[in-house]
């Protein structure tokens, strides 16, 4: 059996016709920030390098500045890392997904109540 999906809003933010973020693009940049590589950042999400960069891609294009820059050096040759711009954008979507919660939580409560009343009723 697969893992059960998280439970709650999934929200996805329209910004403008051809630019959203919703919990994929945020996960991922959490995710570059987090392990400092757009490929280890994909591996952690189950998502292929290529998905994960065309992703990260479109994300640059659209904003009009770049989210994730690449990073020269290292043993390992470098890596990738949010840029402030980047930063902001998983700050804001973060808050309006606590925001979101907070909005629904009662209806949310209410819904699963009425669930388990209809399960006894069986």
């Amino acid at each position: 059996m697969g893992k059960s999906a998280p439970t709650g809003p999934r929200l996805r933010v329209v910004i403008e016709p051809d630019v959203a973020i919703g919990p994929g693009k945020a996960d991922l940049l959490e995710a570059i920030r987090d392990t400092g590589s757009i490929s280890a950042a994909g591996r952690k999400l189950g998502m292929s390098y290529r998905r994960a960069w065309l992703l990260v891609d479109e994300l640059n294009q659209h904003l009009g500045a770049p989210v994730v820059e690449a990073q020269t050096g290292g043993a390992k040759g470098g890596g990738a890392a949010l840029t402030p711009t980047g930063e902001e954008v998983l700050s804001r979507y973060r808050n309006m997904e606590s925001a979101c919660r907070l909005a629904i939580a009662a209806d949310v409560t209410a819904l699963r109540a009425l669930i388990r009343r209809n399960q006894r009723q069986k």
